[in-house]
């Protein structure tokens, strides 16, 4: 019992510094945002109408639909929006057409996901920093480069893992929510009125006179839950009970707190809107803050790179990217990865972020659209699975999820005001990630259509040519071959140059299942088909490492034993050529030959020896 208890502190102080980052940081702009636009005037009325907003909108969205509802819909353990997508996808799959659209617009919701992946970092870096302006203002020449070096500091180290940072996480965290909590308290005690905020009718209220005003601070206050998708997708790292814990027990009432305070300084000090966070504080403590809030910035801002990673691993097993090299940076974490080429494309864009907008308050109208539109996602992908998957009733399913689409899209409705203001570089970033997306798999499909096409049927093959059989040399040849059943083009290349044939092949096909993880005694399948060869299918989920020699390895026994010293693998590394008058644009055609050209070679990704490998190659028109 003891030790249960020790577990589930250990996880809940780890989610409170890797999970509540990004929404943790909030504080830093959401509820000044509301005000400094003009739109709103600083009233008592407007205040406490505002407060009332956030209080239910994070009672609403992250308490009762992420903590209660979403996290009950896991993949297996998983979360996150791959996982979900998953779910759906195989709750429908007797109906084709709406499977297909439920995929793309999870894979759109995953393109918009690295969008919020270069506004976070750059508007939650940029708000830390700014602080300096209330200690000096001689400081604003120096926030965009100080902003900068940390954010550059923060991409360099990213290849030298997260494991030893990853130990401080969870305990500056809660001392972040406990300083913002304490910072929150006095200004409430002197002005205790603002505690009537937690009636929803203030909300109400607000919304019925000023309609049309509060329709527009909806985008603003939309601000106070951007990173709670982040509940749902770290479930499968600490679990439901510790990510529940967290927020009931620290993150919500500090969160709370704060933003209360924020109103309360401001219904004293109207002036202090420009910056309520840190006027709330005493001048000896504004330094201090400003560097805790940075280190806070820079750890939800890790956590959402790290999510990065992940995501980008996901996408690459479900077959919507190009192999990638990923690179592990923890010998007991499997989970801890690197992946260059989106650590090196984050930064940029996040350079490109902090540059165009120069301030937090101007990176704040191109931040939520994406984040409320991936919600929106969200919830329509929970009512297929539980509609579907769950089987229950369908008033229930509407019940359930209804009232969340509801408010899902009038946040989202209201961010799409700020497309003119800067809303149009997280969904431009998002749609030109989706392009290539999309470009990939549709690529893949049709180089599958070809091959499929140009295919010969395996068994007949091999009865043809052990009719007259080739020169058989000890040990075992592999055979990697996309499609089950079909001659692999490197078995063609090896009898068409070599004029060999192992006394043992395997003909191996790699499948990438809709759940997260396989256990490794299942993955792998053999089937027999005479001369001493055998049709070999290896499954992987979305988040296991692809690893065949380990695979291999289950299945080694009486009728074939695994023996890598001896093993050969034998690839077939295609040269797409793009044609005229394809099924693609030519265009598309071409950006997908260039990303098959780029991608990683497959030996690496499924943890080929790299002295065993045989890469036979061919050009394919499409």
């Amino acid at each position: 019992m003891k030790s249960h208890r020790s577990s589930l502190a250990a996880l809940t102080l780890g989610a409170i510094g890797v999970v509540y980052g990004d929404i943790g940081t909030s504080p830093l702009y959401a509820f000044k945002e509301v005000f400094v636009s003009g739109h709103v005037p600083v009233s008592t009325d407007n205040i406490l109408g505002v407060l009332s907003l956030f209080f239910w909108t994070l009672a609403v969205i992250v308490s009762i639909k992420y903590v209660v509802l979403i996290m009950r819909a896991d993949n297996h353990g998983e979360g996150g929006l791959m996982a979900l997508l998953a779910l759906a996808s195989q709750s429908v799959q007797d109906n084709p057409k709406v499977r297909r659209i439920l995929m793309t617009l999870g894979v759109f919701g995953v393109a918009l996901f690295f969008g919020d992946g270069v506004i976070t970092p750059a508007i939650s870096v940029l708000s830390a920093v700014e602080g300096l302006e209330i200690v000096t203002p001689a400081a604003t020449p120096y926030i965009l480069p100080i902003s900068l070096v940390v954010l550059l500091l923060l991409f360099l180290v990213q290849k030298r893992g997260t494991s030893m940072l990853g130990t401080f996480f969870g305990p500056i965290m809660v001392v972040w929510f406990l300083a913002i909590g304490l910072m929150g308290v006095a200004p409430i005690v002197a002005h205790p009125e603002v505690l009537k905020a937690i009636s929803p009718t203030y909300a109400l209220h607000f919304a019925a006179v000023h309609y049309q005003l509060a329709f527009v601070t909806l985008g603003a206050v939309f601000l106070c839950v951007t990173g709670a998708e982040a509940l749902y997708a770290d479930m499968g790292h600490f679990g439901k009970r510790p990510i529940r814990v967290a927020w009931f027990a620290m993150v919500m009432p500090c969160l709370v707190l704060n933003y209360f305070g924020q109103g309360a300084l401001v219904l004293a000090q109207p002036a202090a809107v420009d910056n309520p966070f840190f006027l709330m504080l005493p001048g000896w403590a504004t330094m201090p803050m400003v560097a805790l809030a940075t280190a806070a910035t820079v750890i939800a801002s890790q956590a959402l790179i790290s999510g990065a990673f992940s995501a980008t691993k996901q996408t690459i097993q479900l077959g919507y990217l190009p192999r990638l090299t990923i690179l592990h940076t923890s010998q007991t974490d499997t989970g801890q990865i690197y992946v260059p080429a989106v650590n090196w494309a984050l930064l940029v864009g996040v350079v490109l972020s902090v540059v165009t907008f120069r301030s937090s308050s101007a990176l704040a109208a191109a931040y939520g659209i994406s984040v409320s539109l991936v919600m929106v996602i969200t919830t329509v992908l929970t009512f297929f699975v539980i509609r579907y998957g769950w089987k229950l009733p369908l008033p229930l399913c509407f019940a359930a999820t209804g009232a969340f689409f509801a408010v899902d899209v009038s946040f989202f409705a209201s961010n799409l005001l700020k497309i003119a203001d800067g809303g149009w570089f997280p969904l431009m970033m998002a749609g030109a990630l989706y392009l290539i997306l999309a470009t990939w798999k549709d690529g893949r499909l049709l180089l599958s259509e070809k091959f499929r096409k140009d295919a010969i049927e395996l068994p007949g093959f091999l009865e043809a040519v052990f009719a007259y059989p080739p020169v058989r040399p000890d040990g075992t040849a592999v055979f990697l071959s996309s499609s089950v059943g079909i001659v692999p083009n490197a078995l063609l290349h090896n009898l068409k140059h070599n004029k060999v044939l192992h006394k043992t092949n395997l003909f191996l096909t790699v499948q990438n299942q809709e759940i997260p993880k396989v256990a490794l005694q299942e993955q792998a399948v053999m089937t027999p088909l005479g001369h001493d060869c055998w049709q070999v299918i290896i499954k992987f989920g979305f988040l296991d490492d692809p690893d065949i020699p380990k695979a291999l390895q289950q299945i080694s026994g009486a009728q074939w034993r695994y023996d890598p010293m001896t093993t050969s693998y034998f690839l077939s590394r295609d040269i797409v050529v793009p044609t005229m008058g394809g099924e693609m644009a030519q265009w598309r055609e071409k950006l997908f030959a260039q990303m098959h050209r780029s991608a990683s070679g497959a030996a690496d990704f499924l943890s080929l020896p790299s002295n065993g490998v045989v890469e036979l190659g061919s050009k394919v028109e499409i």
